[in-house]
């Protein structure tokens, strides 16, 4: 590119001179041939000075930057897709990690819920035991008052019959006769009042 530059230069030198012998007779002292010679030595001079420094100082200067510039563009390239693929991968593994954490929440609450369940279940289970239990200690207890109750029943009706029996007449009764009449009294109403 600075070659390039440099014979562009130096063709427009010529074009110039070209023109300076046409325009010698303007007056002006640039276009004097007598001076061409110093004048082409001088832009020879000033042009390859120029050429050396671009080409050997300031071009290499400005391709170090580009290319620096250059890889480190790449670097932060790559630097950004690394970046990118790393939270990519975190953001998979979080969303696992979630995943995960509401598979071992619903586990956790079906477990407990069972838990629950069984322990509902053999809570129910024990206090239906115990209310059967204590429904047949009942009914035993009913049972034997029923069994011993006509027995009571008779013992009170003796006592009680031979108390009004000596008041009303005044004369004191035999036990033995008055349990007769009671139970014969108690066989016939049996059915009637026990049930049985």
């Amino acid at each position: 590119m600075i070659k390039k530059i440099f014979f562009q230069s130096i063709f427009l030198s010529f074009l110039v001179l070209k023109e300076a012998f046409a325009a010698e007779s303007g007056g002006m002292p640039q276009l004097n041939p007598e001076f061409w010679i110093s004048q082409i030595f001088w832009l020879t001079i000033t042009f390859g000075i120029l050429y050396v420094v671009l080409s050997k100082i300031i071009l290499p200067k400005i391709s170090a930057n580009l290319e620096i510039r250059k890889s480190q563009i790449v670097e932060n390239i790559e630097a950004a897709d690394k970046q990118r693929e790393a939270s990519e991968k975190k953001l998979k593994d979080y969303e696992k990690i979630i995943n995960d954490s509401k598979i071992e929440a619903k586990k956790f609450f079906y477990k407990a819920r069972e838990k629950i369940l069984k322990d509902i279940n053999q809570k129910k289970q024990s206090l239906n035991n115990e209310l059967n239990s204590e429904i047949k200690k009942a009914e035993s207890e009913v049972k034997e008052l029923k069994n011993k109750a006509p027995e009571k029943i008779t013992k009170i009706a003796i006592e009680t019959s031979k108390d009004l029996i000596q008041q009303l007449i005044g004369i004191e009764v035999n036990n033995s006769s008055i349990s007769a009449i009671v139970d014969d009294v108690s066989k016939k109403n049996k059915d009637k009042y026990y049930g049985n």
